[in-house]
């Protein structure tokens, strides 16, 4: 394992390589992974206070694996928005994740004029959108997608999220997310975010229909776009909720041992390409949650306050982890609890 700790660290770390680890001991593979994570961000464990707001469940697209639309049927008005961030302030939340379904009517001129009510009423990192709600917008206005990003930009959106991602294989997305852009359409807006210096996420949703080769090839794909253009801030593994969709009644999800693995693999493979993997407590639980956090993982995310998506799907650990809570879970493992903001900056 030695080769492949130091082929990580140089960046080397080939498809094949990656298909052989995951096939190895699985102990070995998080030996591997924990150790890096030392080499390349410490023993620091870092998190957002943050709030979810998802503006509506209405959507046209139909993923297979959504549980969230039309599960309440509501659209949030600007000023219910406004509500929840001041709600979000009053708790010292330093960013505000804003996204939802997508309607005919959420065009560029909504999104600008939404942002631009928030950013004129509450200082504070709005981190927003993804690619398909960028493409669905810039359709609807008949502009590019490029000019929909310099939009949305000009009127404060700070960094767009890289949700939509799911599995960049096409043959997957035919399966599960037919209506969503393709993978070269989400790899081109992502590039295009970067180039006029709007910072991403990247996702990577799993446990679907996919295999181990298409999860390995989805990191590659976020590597190669790393290389190019810089502009990932981290990466979010989110493993696939099998409650209330139309997935459930054919899958289960993942296991635990594998949600760890993938983890691993992708700490292995983007090394300090993205030098951010983060555990989803909301997905993982707080407890598989720590264990993420040895096996490569650096990040617990957000705070929240709350997520309707992931509750519909069926998450149940709740929709909210205060601070205090989060300083609890990082010192148990004996790691360092560090607050960030968006960008990876100590607040």
């Amino acid at each position: 394992m030695e080769d492949i700790y130091e082929r990580s660290l140089q960046g080397d770390i080939t498809r094949e390589d990656a298909l052989k680890l995951v096939d190895s001991g699985p102990f070995q593979l998080f030996d591997v992974a924990d150790e890096l994570r030392r080499e390349i961000v410490g023993d620091e464990v870092t998190f957002v206070v943050n709030r979810n707001i998802d503006i509506t469940d209405s959507c046209m697209i139909k993923c297979g694996f959504c549980s969230f639309r039309d599960s309440i049927g509501y659209h949030l008005t600007t000023e219910e928005i406004l509500m929840s961030i001041k709600e979000a302030k009053d708790m010292e939340a330093t960013e505000i994740c804003l996204f939802g379904g997508v309607t005919p009517e959420m065009t560029v001129e909504y999104y600008c004029n939404l942002i631009c009510n928030i950013k004129e009423n509450y200082d504070i990192h709005l981190h927003a959108l993804s690619p398909v709600e960028v493409f669905h917008a810039a359709k609807a206005s008949e502009m590019t997608t490029e000019d929909a990003l310099r939009a949305f930009k000009k009127a404060g959106l700070d960094t767009l999220t890289g949700a939509s991602a799911e599995i960049l294989v096409d043959s997957v997305r035919a399966k599960i997310c037919p209506n969503k852009v393709s993978t070269t359409e989400w790899v081109n807006i992502i590039k295009e975010a970067h180039k006029i210096g709007i910072p991403t996420t990247s996702t990577i949703m799993y446990g679907t229909v996919e295999t181990w080769k298409d999860r390995i090839d989805h990191l590659l794909i976020l590597r190669d776009t790393q290389r190019e253009t810089q502009g990932f801030t981290e990466l979010v593994p989110m493993t696939f909720l099998d409650k209330n969709n139309m997935l459930c009644a054919k899958l289960q999800g993942t296991s635990g041992m594998d949600d760890m693995k993938m983890h691993a693999i992708a700490r292995i493979i983007l090394g300090k390409e993205i030098p951010n993997i983060q555990a989803s407590w909301i997905k993982l639980g707080t407890k598989l949650a720590q264990i993420a956090l040895c096996c490569g993982a650096n990040d617990l995310g957000g705070t929240m306050m709350e997520d309707k998506i992931s509750i519909a799907a069926g998450a149940s650990y709740g929709e909210h982890l205060p601070r205090e809570d989060m300083h609890r879970i990082i010192t148990e493992i004996d790691r360092v609890p560090v607050e960030r903001d968006t960008l990876y900056q100590r607040v």
